[in-house]
């Protein structure tokens, strides 16, 4: 199954790279790293999380982040990958923007 990574999902691993490398040099590359393995992983384990607000919620083994996907008949949608130490209602909201019921 192809595994497609949409802009906002590129977006917020730009986002997490940046927010780690500030705080501590190299970190940023191993934040995306570790993202990278949990996204591909997706393909031996997608469908098998937990489904909120519309979507698959899969986390990250080594960082607070959570994984955003959908399932087609051809492909793994990664829609978001936020930070889960957000407020829960600010999350909500980044994923009903984005949401096709």
């Amino acid at each position: 199954m192809n595994l497609r990574l949409l802009s906002l999902a590129e977006t917020d691993l730009m986002d997490g790279f940046h927010f780690y490398e500030c705080n501590a040099p190299n970190v940023g590359s191993y934040f995306l790293e570790s993202l990278f393995s949990d996204i591909e992983s997706l393909r031996l384990y997608a469908g098998y999380h937990r489904k909120s607000a519309g979507f698959y919620r899969a986390l990250s083994r080594r960082f607070p982040y959570v994984i955003y996907y959908r399932l087609t008949t051809t492909e793994i949608q990664v829609w978001r990958v936020l930070d889960g130490r957000r407020d829960p209602a600010w999350i909500k909201r980044q994923l009903k923007k984005h949401r096709k019921s």
